[in-house]
């Protein structure tokens, strides 16, 4: 999604594979005490204006309740406090498993071993494949990772492209002005 509403993409993809989903796409942000707000919010925004079915749900309290239900996209915003609570919930990280066994989509502000990412650009040394790191938003298969804040709003747009298409992820950019004058 380039910020000038023309057809190139900022956002580089490997093994691509088409996404699908039950109308609308169901999709759960989980939260922590130190997620990074700016990338929760936008993420939350984007996705409720492409009209996704969006969860939000606490790490800490309520996401128990939320595991009850199916996603077709997991998606975790950043935030060091955020990044450290996320593994120690047996929840979220059962729920993730199986997100990646059911062959279902998850994506993070941050990156996931064994795939193309890209990472904030003080942990992109903890990637075990550093070879995407200047990319702002990567999407291999069925996982999409981005840098920190400042690409949360390609980052959100990438998603809705990827799950409701490259119409009304461009219409979504215009609408919030995403661009350059």
């Amino acid at each position: 999604m380039r910020s000038n509403h023309d057809d190139e993409h900022t956002f580089k993809e490997f093994n691509p594979v088409q996404w699908t989903f039950d109308n609308p796409p169901r999709i759960l942000v989980p939260i922590a005490n130190g997620s990074e707000e700016m990338e929760a919010v936008i993420i939350i925004d984007m996705l409720r204006r492409a009209k996704a079915n969006v969860v939000v749900a606490s790490v800490e309290d309520k996401l128990d309740e939320a595991a009850k239900l199916s996603y077709d996209l997991i998606v975790l915003p950043g935030g060091l406090g955020g990044a450290q609570t996320f593994p120690n919930s047996e929840t979220l990280v059962n729920l993730l498993k199986k997100q990646r066994e059911s062959n279902k989509y998850y994506g993070a502000i941050c990156a996931s071993p064994g795939k193309k990412a890209t990472a904030f650009p003080a942990m992109c040394n903890k990637l075990s494949d550093q070879s995407e790191v200047e990319n702002r938003v990567v999407v291999d298969g069925n996982l999409i990772t981005s840098r920190g804040p400042g690409t949360s709003i390609e980052f959100a747009l990438a998603i809705v492209e990827k799950l409701l298409g490259r119409k009304l992820a461009l219409e979504l950019a215009k609408a919030v002005v995403f661009g350059r004058p």
